[in-house]
């Protein structure tokens, strides 16, 4: 059985590949995104991403180590720092 999908909500238009892998607890360092990425084993919407720095959006799918995030919009109003 595959584990639930990580719903990640983005702030802003718009989050960096290296740095949602990091946020979202998949892997322990920014270096660590960077030789992931560089080895082929994250894709995005399907397709093998090699771009580390890629800009990911809301609606967008990620697929790394057996997990899947699910990007979304930040809700504004539930948020208090925005």
């Amino acid at each position: 059985m595959s584990a639930p999908a990580i719903v990640f909500a983005v702030r802003g238009a718009f989050i960096q590949l290296d740095h949602l892998l990091k946020a979202a607890g998949l892997v322990a360092s920014g270096g660590a995104a960077h030789a992931e990425v560089d080895l082929g084993r994250v894709k995005v919407d399907g397709q093998v991403e090699t771009r580390k720095r890629a800009k990911l959006r809301p609606g967008q799918r990620i697929a790394y180590g057996g997990r899947t995030v699910e990007l979304t919009a930040l809700d504004r109003a539930a948020d208090p720092v925005a």
